[in-house]
């Protein structure tokens, strides 16, 4: 009942968080990747021990061939991304690359991507995400059906989708304050990230939403008071399990954030947001709203 009593004060902590990404996504913007502006990208491998990355963007930079993302990948290779490269340019990068020839390497992979890639990833991650949080609100409705009372069934997919969207967007504020002040790249990975985190959330939510479902049986006649003690006691039975399973997974994303390849650090990075910010979301988001819609609904009556 804690979190009921003082659902207003969380309420108020969501809307800030979502507030201030909000402001960061207007006034730090995204780093665009290739996947969506188009590009070049190289991949080569040394036939020795890979030389070091800041000596090699030094190299680099000295070109003049605009913005580059340097990446290690493997035990001896490096991947760059950077724009559309002429045959002259794509030259010297592999010399800067080899230092001049001091570091011997093979060019594995060199393919460039068109902007009309782009704008079509594009379009097709908005449907994804818009089918996504249309057949989140069908679902619950109909799932919750025989509870119409005193919330309607389609208001929980609506507060669901309203979850989905508070942690989408907190997450993307922190992935622009990692392409800000780190570099990360908004690519094909946080089309995937923001996929996955919006599966990840709506099953905690929806966890504890039936939680609630089930308590409500259990009442004929719901009272205001009533419905606030059934959420109560509903979260009260379902927020150590919430919490439990959500630290295991971010525990996971942090061992890859910390021991996995350099490639995926950022994408791991976001979903640890997104799992976090989901499950504050699930306990101290959803369910106050379901609280206050009863009350509105109350006032609204009378």
């Amino acid at each position: 009942m804690f979190i009921i009593k003082y659902k207003k004060i969380f309420v108020s902590i969501s809307a800030v968080l979502v507030l201030l990404s909000v402001v960061a996504m207007f006034y730090f913007g995204f780093n665009i990747g290739i996947d969506f502006k188009g590009g070049a990208l190289t991949e080569v491998t040394y036939d020795t021990n890979r030389p070091d990355k800041e000596s090699l963007s030094s190299g680099i930079e000295s070109l003049k061939i605009g913005s580059i993302s340097l990446q290690p990948t493997g035990e001896k290779g490096y991947i760059v991304k950077s724009r559309d490269l002429n045959d002259a340019e794509h030259s010297l990068l592999l010399q800067a690359l080899s230092e001049n020839g001091k570091a011997p390497l093979k060019e594995t992979n060199f393919n460039s991507i068109g902007p009309s890639v782009g704008a079509e990833l594009t379009r097709k991650a908005i449907v994804a995400v818009s089918l996504v949080s249309i057949a989140i609100i069908c679902f619950i409705a109909l799932a919750f059906r025989k509870v119409s009372k005193p919330v309607s069934s389609w208001r929980y997919g609506i507060i669901a989708v309203i979850a989905l969207i508070h942690d989408v967007t907190i997450s993307a504020g922190v992935f622009v304050l990692m392409s800000h002040f780190f570099g990360a790249e908004l690519d094909a990975l946080f089309v995937v990230a923001v996929l996955t985190i919006l599966g990840l959330s709506v099953s905690d939510t929806i966890v504890i939403f039936d939680r609630i479902r089930e308590n409500s049986k259990n009442h004929s006649n719901i009272k205001a008071d009533d419905f606030k003690i059934i959420v109560g006691d509903s979260l009260d039975q379902s927020f150590v399990r919430s919490i439990a399973t959500s630290m295991t997974v971010i525990l996971v994303l942090l061992s890859l954030v910390f021991f996995g390849p350099e490639s995926t650090k950022y994408f791991a990075l976001m979903l640890t947001a997104g799992m976090f910010f989901g499950t504050y979301s699930s306990i101290f988001l959803a369910s106050p709203l379901l609280v206050l819609t009863e009350e509105w609904q109350n006032k609204k009556k009378s």
